[in-house]
């Protein structure tokens, strides 16, 4: 009897684990499937959010930049004919329309993906700087420390330099900095550290927790496995961190080639 017992409590037992072990097994499966069904949408997301803004530079250089061009050739064209009397504001209004045309040029550049994989990450950035400083719309300083290591992945450097164009739209736009800097640091091992700071009025990052622009980048830069931090206070600033692994990236393409 007492056998009989043993026996029953075993197999109670051997078919209570084996139970657990499945619903675990099934709880497991079904939270990796709800992971790679996120991960899909977000890439979705992304690709479908670039090929905007491919079309948008696309349509800022062929229409928009075609009509600036006209312009300019016509008013190249009436140069000869005008008077005197209103030939300084001729001339000013020609200038104006030539930094507009450059301007938007330079901007459908930043907008358009195949332009930013061919001139890479860092030249991406630096056009970017570039572009503000020109514009004077803010003091903007670029620093790269270390050996520049190349991105693998063509889509990360690309998605990177969103979240730095997110942040770089946000400081203009609502700071009132008077500076920006941006800095990519490459003397750690198989990490890239990305940092850009402004001296503006800061915010409040509970009230913007749930803002689009900052979900966007925290989406964006787990897309690539890297660590996302922004801190800001009020009239302190704001700070953006990104921690991207290097190294690790670039063994998961390798197995994928």
């Amino acid at each position: 009897m007492t056998l009989v017992v043993v026996l029953l409590a075993t197999m109670v037992i051997v078919f209570f684990v084996a139970f657990q072990k499945r619903k675990n097994k099934l709880l497991m499966d079904r939270i990796k499937q709800q992971k790679q069904f996120e991960e899909t949408v977000a890439k979705t997301s992304e690709e479908i959010q670039e090929q905007t803004l491919k079309y948008l530079g696309q349509e800022l250089h062929d229409n928009i930049g075609q009509l600036l061009s006209l312009a300019s050739m016509q008013m190249g064209m009436l140069g000869g004919k005008i008077t005197e009397d209103i030939k300084e504001p001729f001339t000013e209004t020609q200038i104006i329309i030539k930094e507009s045309l450059g301007e938007v040029r330079a901007l459908s550049k930043s907008l358009n993906t195949d332009v930013i994989q061919n001139r890479g990450f860092e030249k991406s950035i630096n056009a970017e700087i570039v572009r503000l400083n020109r514009m004077k719309l803010i003091t903007a300083n670029f620093l790269v420390i270390g050996d520049v290591i190349p991105f693998y992945n063509k889509k990360d450097g690309i998605i990177l330099f969103r979240i730095l164009q997110e942040f770089i739209s946000n400081t203009v736009k609502h700071s009132t900095a008077k500076v920006l800097k941006i800095s990519l640091d490459y003397s750690q091992d198989n990490l890239l550290t990305i940092k850009a700071t402004d001296d503006g009025k800061g915010f409040d990052l509970d009230a913007v927790k749930d803002s689009s622009g900052l979900l966007n980048m925290k989406n964006r830069a787990e897309l690539t496995e890297s660590t996302f931090s922004l801190t800001s206070q009020p009239n302190q600033g704001t700070q953006l961190e990104i921690h991207y692994p290097i190294a690790k990236r670039a063994l998961k393409i390798g197995d994928i080639l």
